[in-house]
């Protein structure tokens, strides 16, 4: 008897069964005048454990007279496979998320592992981030495709959620790249890392 045939067997011998649902976990919200029994600064040491990837989420201008929006940002991951979505998250204050909003949809562009000051261009705020940046248009949405990055994804905004002091982005996926190549930019413990540990 081969595998299938054992497979078959097993079901036949099993046959179905019932199976008791398990009960529901009850939900309990975080009221607005609850607050965190957590220091700030011990929330940021703790989770700065936690090495993250470094991504740079651009936008095309959402008018002729705009220029392109771009922000440098660790909180990015994969969310789903069918559909294909991604996520990332963008402070309730950030100047450029507006412009992002507006253009409808984004790029997410996975640094590469030479790319700290790159990041850093990214990170400051009122400055011409673009002076100097070579990039060329993502396929779909036109969106600023930065030059020598390990990794890219074009994005339509598909939702946006709230999270406490930040907005959850969920994009759909439309489409994507990769290098093959080289090292990540990585960020642990306050400062860029690469893998192998340099």
């Amino acid at each position: 008897m081969g595998h299938a045939g054992a497979a078959a067997a097993a079901v036949r011998y099993l046959g179905p069964r019932p199976v008791e649902a398990l009960p529901r976990p009850e939900l309990r919200c975080v009221r607005e005048d609850e607050r965190a029994p957590v220091d700030q600064s011990e929330f940021r040491r703790v989770l700065g454990a936690f090495p993250t990837g470094v991504t740079v989420i651009t936008a095309g201008p959402a008018g002729a007279a705009d220029p392109p929006a771009g922000f440098a940002c660790q909180s990015f991951s994969s969310l789903s496979l069918v559909p294909p979505l991604v996520c990332f998250m963008v402070g309730r204050t950030s100047a450029t998320w507006p412009r992002i909003a507006r253009a409808g949809a984004f790029c997410v562009n996975v640094l590469s592992a030479g790319q700290g000051d790159l990041c850093r261009a990214f990170a400051v705020s009122g400055a011409d981030k673009f002076a100097g940046v070579a990039y060329d248009p993502a396929p779909v949405s036109g969106s600023p495709r930065l030059a020598g990055v390990a990794a890219w994804i074009d994005c339509t905004v598909h939702a946006v959620h709230t999270g406490g002091d930040h907005l959850i982005v969920v994009g759909r996926v439309d489409a994507l790249g990769a290098a093959g190549t080289g090292e990540p930019l990585l960020f642990h413990r306050g400062r860029f890392a690469r893998l192998g540990g340099d």
